[in-house]
């Protein structure tokens, strides 16, 4: 189908327009092939506007842009006499040749078309042509958030020839980083632009080399919003579960109410970071870390209180003397004692008297009993360390325990925090 741009009468019924030469312009064009079709390739320069970012998804893994693409070339087949730029109709891109670009890894892209498609075409005198389109698009980006929500996102616009390879084609930025605008207006809810540039880089296919541009561009989570929705919440939560320390052995119910509140609150903060990011749950993530940890002081708090009070009760029943039958058969297990005691210190006094004055010889010695009295040594020194060791774990004075947790838990949840921050923030 071939027209010209002189068909295109006004309401005064002249040409649209008058200058010379302009009415043969498009005489044999052919959309079909590109300019200097069968010789160089024809350099294509691109910038772009970046309208807005509305939405960056971590569990999608994408980020959905607005943008203004902006692509020049030359073709000689347009060129007409005169120094002026004309804006034609878009509609008339059916009627041209233009670059087959698109968005490399995007999922969903739409051209806008309120009020009419929003595209843009603009002719040179030396055969230039400016063509812009308006576009909105959802491209993937790969994130990693093991340091989620200290993280800082890499993700990638890249614009790359379809069909045409590099042999028929080439992409340049118009200006280089300056050809993109717009990133320094940009506010995300979430997120901070850290630094952006472009790149040109060939895409090696298996029909063949096509040209890429690329714009990449660093993303710096706010971690404010999640230090005053999470991490001082469960900040807080650790050292309310401090507080039954200062409480008496005896206020079992205080102390149980403390313990079994704090930990389901815990459990609530974890279920509720989780479930924003449901689909990403194979990551562990840094405030995964940190709400483990507080769980785990809570939890240990918990048990502290489990092991003091039990300890307590023993120690207070072991103090208590025993009543009734029992302590009657206590007190004849006694006296028994205390006799065989006596009867047994007197029979071995007696012993040794009569042995001084036996002599000793070869025949009234007994192996065998020498060897009984060696492996009752050996029980004995044994059964000693054992007493001991389990002693040394024995809990002597239960009073202690929160004396020490007083003390203890604070150090150590705050050494465990500035190894925390250390780590994630600069490492």
């Amino acid at each position: 189908r071939r027209t010209s741009l002189a068909q295109l009468p006004d309401t005064r019924g002249r040409d649209a327009t008058s200058l010379s030469g302009f009415e043969n312009l498009t005489t044999g064009y052919n959309k079909y092939l590109r300019p200097h079709f069968g010789g160089e390739p024809v350099q294509i320069a691109m910038s772009l506007d970046i309208a807005s970012i509305s939405s960056i998804s971590e569990s999608d893994m994408d980020y959905t842009a607005t943008i203004y693409l902006r692509q020049h070339w030359t073709d000689p087949r347009l060129v007409f006499h005169g120094n002026q730029s004309f804006t034609l109709d878009a509609r008339l891109v059916e009627l041209l040749w233009v670059p087959d670009t698109y968005i490399v890894e995007s999922k969903r892209s739409f051209l806008h078309e309120v009020t009419v498609g929003n595209r843009l075409i603009r002719l040179f005198s030396n055969g230039t042509i400016l063509y812009a389109l308006r576009i909105t698009t959802t491209v993937a980006c790969n994130m990693d958030l093991s340091k989620y929500p200290m993280d800082t996102q890499t993700c990638r616009l890249q614009l790359e020839s379809w069909g045409y390879d590099e042999n028929d084609v080439t992409f340049t930025w118009l200006r280089g980083n300056d050809s993109v605008q717009g990133m320094e207006k940009l506010r995300l809810s979430q997120y901070t632009v850290e630094r952006y540039y472009t790149l040109v880089s060939k895409s090696q296919q298996e029909t063949g080399s096509y040209p890429r541009l690329i714009l990449q561009f660093e993303l710096r989570r706010n971690v404010l919003y999640f230090i005053l929705e999470t991490y001082i919440p469960s900040t807080l939560l650790v050292m309310l579960s401090w507080v039954s320390f200062w409480i008496t052995l005896d206020s079992v119910p205080a102390r149980t109410c403390i313990g079994v509140t704090t930990v389901l609150s815990m459990t609530t903060l974890m279920i509720g970071s989780r479930s924003s990011l449901s689909k990403t749950n194979c990551f562990i993530k840094a405030i995964d870390v940190y709400l483990g940890i507080c769980f785990n002081f809570v939890f240990g708090a918990l048990v502290e209180y489990a092991v003091a009070h039990y300890s307590s009760s023993q120690k207070c029943a072991a103090k208590a003397p025993p009543e009734g039958p029992a302590s009657e058969l206590a007190k004849e297990m006694e006296e028994v004692n205390i006799t065989n005691i006596l009867n047994s210190s007197i029979a071995s006094y007696k012993r040794k008297i009569s042995f001084t004055s036996i002599e000793i010889s070869s025949d009234n010695i007994n192996c065998s009993d020498l060897t009984m009295k060696t492996h009752e040594k050996i029980k004995f020194v044994l059964r000693n360390k054992m007493h001991r060791i389990i002693n040394y774990f024995t809990i002597q004075n239960p009073s202690n325990v929160d004396h020490y947790s007083k003390l203890l838990f604070p150090l150590f949840f705050m050494l465990v925090n500035v190894l925390y921050w250390a780590y994630y923030l600069y490492f």
